[in-house]
């Protein structure tokens, strides 16, 4: 189990860093690179969500050597472990919330600034149209995907 722990706050510090990466190609107006840099993002989702299961596995595991049912959350695993494990598991603990609280706002950013990003691209697209509009080859698809942004 301690192998998972470390490996998913590797993880969460990774897509931590590839946040913060993302956010300052998106302020730098660096559109070449978005597209990777998003990729990345994803690419670290991907991995976190496969290492979900066998974490849980573990814990079950670790709660039934001690005594509890399945399905405990790793605090309650931290709390009823012998030491050293109770510090170790509890240390764990608390890197994953300071980390989650970190990617908080870095989320609320990215999303801000790639909402920018599409409203200046529909400004740009209306502008490119001229004052009457889209043109008449545009159709009514282009209208109705510009009003829905």
């Amino acid at each position: 189990m301690s192998t998972i722990l470390w490996r998913e706050r590797n993880l969460l510090e990774l897509l931590l860093f590839k946040l913060e990466e993302e956010r300052l190609v998106l302020a730098a107006g660096l559109d070449r690179w978005l597209p990777r840099a998003t990729r990345e993002v994803e690419l670290v989702l991907v991995e976190l969500q496969r290492i979900e299961e066998p974490k849980a596995g573990a814990l079950d595991v670790v709660a039934a050597e001690l005594g509890l049912e399945p399905g405990r959350t790793l605090d309650e695993v931290a709390a009823a472990a012998p030491p050293p494990w109770d510090g170790l598991l509890e240390q764990h603990r608390q890197a994953f919330l300071v980390t989650a609280q970190e990617i908080g706002p870095l989320e609320r950013v990215h999303r801000d600034l790639l909402g920018m990003r599409e409203a200046e691209a529909a400004m740009a697209w209306l502008e490119a149209t001229g004052s009457d509009g889209p043109s008449s080859a545009a159709g009514p698809q282009a209208l109705r995907l510009v009003d829905e942004a």
